[in-house]
């Protein structure tokens, strides 16, 4: 295939700086009034719509226990409901479940046969299941019901259901589905996310949706400058929780959720379990119930090879040359994760300068940028993307074959969410994680993660794992503090013009 008169005139870079793009430099809702909600009248709301299913009913207590351990469902909080095995149970109307079967879908994944009957019962709840899992339309579906149950929208109205979201890759996912899902029953939606234009958000806002799909920041502007308001909101999602806590949002979620009726439905889904997620779905939600999938500690999908090598920085360069050239023969796509925006600029330039199909994405591009970057790399036009942590999240490419983690992450959760950009839907996929002395502290949770998986362990980081201090976490809690910030770096990187384009390569 050949690539020679790709990409000679890449634009330069936005000038304007990450924060700006993704919301983090934006006030913390100063000009947004405390409301006093003791004191404010509020419409009954129906948000119970379950009925469980004469099959589910029927099943034993023991054939419950064993459905739930077979998809490695553990359940907490009092009431649960019990999970349901096929579409068939969950009890949705037609124009939702024609649209399922319009998908091909074989069946629920774990986490929506359990998650479906907790959120459709109207119950607060937590659910903790690894990125890839299906948990977008485990919200989405019961939004629907949820709404369709509500009064129209009034002039003025703002939305029924609101989804908070980490990043705008992750806000634009989820609006697709709630787009695909919402069809038939007329249900609109509009995503609001920094580092695009306001005016279209702003209509969208104004024209009235039942919908919104946010990043923190930017919800938070549109509601200190009236463009919404959260008074109709009674759905309330918060995804991807603890990337939204290790990006520094906690501020303005609390600021948001004070805008919101306290009678709402929260749910809550989330990658991992730390301690900080924990106390904040405890100040959110109201009797809770929880649902986890997979494993109590940080596991990788098996579908994944793992291949880490431990080497010095100075080698990395080569290793990456020599794995590319060893995937090039299959023409699969390859997603690389740097830590900085200055290193993935130098790794696109060198890579292009010789020939490589590559390409960047990071938080100094312009949405309009980005979008052209990651259309090019799902089309295949461009198999690599070079990437910081901004697309280890919500970056939904199907048959993305390798990862190479050329810089290894802050922790292993991240580790964990970026090998899982492969293997996805049930293909297989191999990752290549360059390890240096620096990630020692990471040494021995990756050891566990690598034994978990019956990968191959190197001697190098076994002999790291013993001398390191640091112990593993687990998905679920315990252990340090997890880090804030840095994994995206905040390096600036110059634009690049007109380099490379050979397309001897790939």
């Amino acid at each position: 295939m050949s690539y020679g008169a790709y990409g000679n005139n890449y634009g330069g870079q936005s000038n304007s700086g990450w924060g700006q793009h993704d919301d983090r430099t934006l006030q913390f809702g100063g000009g947004l009034r405390a409301v006093d909600w003791a004191n404010t009248r509020l419409e009954r709301f129906e948000k119970n719509f379950y009925v469980e299913d004469k099959k589910v009913s029927s099943m034993s207590e023991r054939e419950i226990e064993e459905f739930r351990r077979t998809k490695e469902i553990k359940v907490q909080g009092r009431g649960v409901p019990r999970p349901v095995t096929s579409f068939d149970e969950v009890g949705f109307p037609e124009y939702l479940t024609s649209t399922i079967r319009a998908q091909g879908f074989k069946g629920p994944t774990p986490i929506q046969c359990q998650a479906w009957p907790m959120a459709l019962s109207g119950r607060d709840m937590v659910a903790i299941a690894q990125t890839g899992s299906g948990k977008t339309i485990s919200f989405a579906l019961p939004a629907m019901l949820h709404i369709n149950a509500q009064p129209l929208l009034a002039p003025g109205d703002g939305p029924i259901a609101l989804i908070l979201a980490p990043t705008r890759e992750l806000a634009v996912q989820i609006q697709q589905e709630c787009t695909k899902f919402g069809a038939n029953s007329r249900i609109r939606n509009t995503a609001i996310y920094g580092g695009a234009p306001k005016g279209p958000q702003i209509r969208d806002l104004q024209r009235g949706v039942e919908i919104v799909i946010a990043t923190p920041g930017r919800l938070i502007d549109m509601l200190e400058s009236h463009k919404t308001n959260l008074r109709r909101v009674t759905y309330l999602v918060m995804d991807e929780a603890d990337r939204m806590l290790d990006m520094g949002f906690e501020p303005q979620i609390r600021k948001i959720v004070s805008q919101i009726r306290p009678d709402r439905q929260t749910l809550m889904f989330s990658a991992t379990w730390p301690k900080d997620v924990q106390k904040l779905a405890n100040d959110f939600l109201q009797d809770m119930i929880q649902v986890n999938i997979g494993s109590m500690e940080l596991t990788a999908n098996h579908n994944i090879k793992q291949v880490v090598e431990v080497c010095s920085d100075f080698e990395k360069r080569a290793k990456l040359i020599k794995h590319l050239d060893q995937i090039s023969a299959e023409n699969a796509k390859v997603l690389i994760f740097v830590s900085t925006k200055r290193i993935a600029d130098d790794i696109t330039k060198y890579l292009r300068q010789d020939g490589w199909p590559a390409l960047a994405i990071h938080g100094d591009k312009e949405q309009r940028e980005r979008d052209w970057v990651l259309g090019e790399f799902k089309a295949g036009r461009s198999p690599i993307l070079i990437a910081t942590d901004v697309a280890s999240r919500g970056l939904d490419v199907k048959d993305v074959g390798y990862v190479i983690n050329y810089d290894f992450p802050n922790n292993c959760e991240d580790y964990i969410h970026r090998i899982g950009r492969t293997g996805r839907a049930g293909l297989k996929g191999v990752s290549y994680t360059y390890f240096t002395t620096e990630n020692a502290k990471s040494a021995r949770e990756l050891l566990n993660i690598l034994r978990e998986a019956k990968a191959a362990v190197p001697p190098q980081l076994e002999e790291m794992a013993m001398y390191s201090g640091g112990g593993g976490r687990g998905r679920y809690g315990g252990g340090g503090g997890r880090g804030r910030g840095g994994s995206n770096g905040r390096h600036g990187g110059g634009g690049y013009d007109s380099f490379g384009g050979r397309g001897d390569r790939w």
